[in-house]
């Protein structure tokens, strides 16, 4: 079968998935998943958990390409990804995969930045003001 492409996303993070016929070999920003994630093995469980769940470890090969967030955001981005990937390949292991949840796109979202809020601004002013006149207004005497 030919190649099959996705792309995930999970928070800031991007990332693209390429997986096709092989012998089981997962490649992420060039390099292996073991110098990509080092010594963070949950992580790494969950990058792996749609092929363990299809049972396809030994035998495709996974190319994934993350950019943007944090290392954890990134690998979840390509789980999620690597899930649509494995089902596009081959429809049968949707109904492996449906009842771990693993097509489910998480929504959590970087909340907006708050710019006009005039009370609490004034409130962060005055703070500063009392803490520079504490600092100001102490006198040492020696006797």
């Amino acid at each position: 079968m030919a190649k099959v492409y996705a792309t995930g996303r999970r928070k800031t993070a991007i990332a693209k998935v390429w997986l096709e016929n092989g012998n089981g070999q997962l490649t992420i920003n060039g390099q292996s998943l073991d110098q990509w994630l080092g010594g963070h093995d949950s992580i790494k469980k969950r990058v792996m958990q749609p092929l363990h769940v299809a049972k396809q470890e030994s035998s495709v090969n996974i190319i994934v390409k993350t950019l943007g967030g944090g290392y954890s955001a990134q690998a979840d981005a390509a789980k999620q990804r690597k899930t649509r990937a494995i089902v596009a390949f081959d429809e049968q292991f949707r109904t492996n995969i449906k009842p771990h949840k693993l097509l489910t796109r998480e929504t959590k979202r970087k909340k907006k930045r708050k710019t006009n809020n005039k009370r609490k601004i004034n409130r962060n002013k005055a703070r500063w003001k009392k803490k520079k006149k504490k600092k100001s207004n102490a006198t040492i005497t020696c006797f």
